[in-house]
């Protein structure tokens, strides 16, 4: 894991406060997405300014069967290089996300990380392999226990990303 910079430090911490998650998740997604497109897949808002990693995960919508594109940290494993996970906090919110919802109905996704596009396969970490997820999350991103407090009646689930098989 990288070291965080004192600007890290300070966008993480304002993305973590009630205020900023209300403001950033209704907002850096779009920043995200137009800063991917601008530096040709290889720059978001989120790494830039946060210095956390970012994948787009290209689901398809569970009731709409349509594509859906979302860029989301990357909860890398060192067990598996191969391997990354993703939190839905949904920053807080007493809500699952959308992205949670399409991975559950289909597991199958495209994810762009890297700057290389490939398949993966989504399971709902459980047990050790929850909390092992869990501590590496809390250690890249301090806002993901913080998230935790405030979200009251409902589990946070982790979804893992394995590479799909051809």
């Amino acid at each position: 894991m990288t070291r965080a910079s004192p600007l890290n430090r300070l966008v993480q911490a304002v993305a973590a406060s009630r205020p900023g998650a209300w403001f950033f998740s209704r907002t850096l997604h779009h920043f995200d997405k137009l800063l991917l497109a601008l530096s040709g897949g290889r720059l978001t808002v989120t790494s830039l300014l946060a210095g956390l990693p970012v994948v787009m995960v290209t689901t398809t919508g569970a009731k709409s069967g349509q594509p859906r594109t979302t860029p989301l940290i990357c909860i890398q494993d060192p067990q598996a290089p191969a391997t990354f996970a993703l939190i839905a906090t949904n920053w807080g919110q007493a809500h699952y996300p959308g992205w949670y919802h399409n991975l559950k109905a289909r597991p199958e996704a495209t994810c762009r990380r890297g700057g290389r596009t490939a398949r993966y396969r989504a399971h709902e970490a459980a047990g050790a392999e929850y909390d092992r997820f869990w501590s590496y999350a809390a250690a890249a991103y301090h806002g993901y226990p913080l998230y935790k407090q405030r979200i009251t009646g409902r589990h946070i689930p982790i979804m893992v990303m394995t590479p799909a098989e051809d």
